[in-house]
């Protein structure tokens, strides 16, 4: 059966207009290079860790080798995943450009739909990868484990206890806890980031308005929520960056280069097969096919800190 196809503009005359998708939630975290991205992961990497204890002694004259060095290791695997969806082009000749349509009755899809189409598919695999790279859950169809999932269920991550929600009066106490909970070994690292959901995002930049109990009430620079037009955020000279798809009250603090997205072929989630069946079997379906790998890992998890 084929998927079905919601329609709400009518073909009137000539047509000019662009075919509009709804604004989909973009893929921030891999598109503003957050993370670091591993593109050309075939099935596994194995991220080693080593820790060692104090190694600088007290000199002697003989070999003394007493330090440990301990190898630890963390995999980062990929999972495969799939869209397939299947439609009518018979749905479009009334309605989707009829003209472009031709007046065959085996008539090619209109590029602009196909356009269309290839950019809302790759639109919404943006959207749930970006939800999935932190709140996923791999026993749901489709995900693989957040970060979320994999840095509460690493003992040596350094939690943080979300305990009221975070809002623009609470938003510096909240987003200071988590800074302070910061190993002092990471803090001052050029890529130290804190991810911050959305809600902690607009409840910081209001803070800063002036709706925080300990910033004055006309906000910074006296301007109010004027101050704020999308710049870069700081909080103690660390960046604060926008996580699109982490889940509200949560945040993490951590170094981008400890935190990985990995993937077969960075460009397969970019690119959708468009097949038009008339010539296969005859039938007037078209098909959108797209496959592609995704997953995350985290390397030392005692540089991290996640506040949930």
């Amino acid at each position: 059966m084929a998927t079905t196809t919601s329609i709400t503009t009518t073909y009137a005359g000539e047509f000019a207009g662009k075919y509009v998708s709804a604004a989909l939630l973009s893929g921030s975290t891999l598109a503003n290079d957050l993370i670091t991205i591993k593109p050309n992961v075939k099935f596994k990497e194995v991220m080693k860790k080593v820790a060692t204890d104090d190694i600088v002694k007290n000199s002697s004259c003989d070999f003394d080798p007493t330090s440990t060095l301990t190898l630890t290791e963390r995999i980062l695997q990929p999972e495969e995943f799939q869209v397939n969806l299947q439609l009518c082009k018979k749905d479009f000749v009334s309605d989707w450009e009829a003209i472009s349509m031709g007046y065959s009755a085996f008539s090619d899809l209109p590029s602009s739909f196909s356009d269309f189409l290839i950019a809302h598919v790759a639109g919404k695999v943006a959207q749930k990868t970006e939800n999935t790279i932190w709140q996923g859950v791999n026993a749901t169809a489709g995900e693989f484990d957040g970060f979320e999932v994999t840095l509460l269920a690493d003992a040596d991550v350094v939690d943080v206890g979300a305990g009221a929600a975070v809002t623009a009066a609470n938003a510096v106490e909240k987003i200071g806890l988590t800074v302070d909970a910061i190993p002092s070994s990471v803090y001052g690292s050029e890529d130290l980031t804190i991810y911050v959901a959305p809600n902690v995002y607009r409840a910081y930049v209001r803070a800063l308005g002036g709706f925080a109990t300990n910033v004055g009430a006309a906000g910074t620079d006296n301007k109010g929520t004027q101050w704020f037009n999308g710049g870069a955020l700081t909080f103690d000279g660390i960046n604060i960056v926008l996580a699109s798809g982490m889940s509200s009250d949560k945040m993490v603090a951590a170094e981008k280069s400890n935190l990985f997205f990995g993937t077969g072929l960075l460009s397969d989630s970019q690119e959708v097969k468009v097949i038009d069946m008339a010539d296969i079997d005859g039938s007037q379906n078209v098909r959108i096919v797209m496959r592609y790998t995704a997953g995350i890992q985290h390397s030392i998890g005692s540089d991290i800190v996640l506040y949930s």
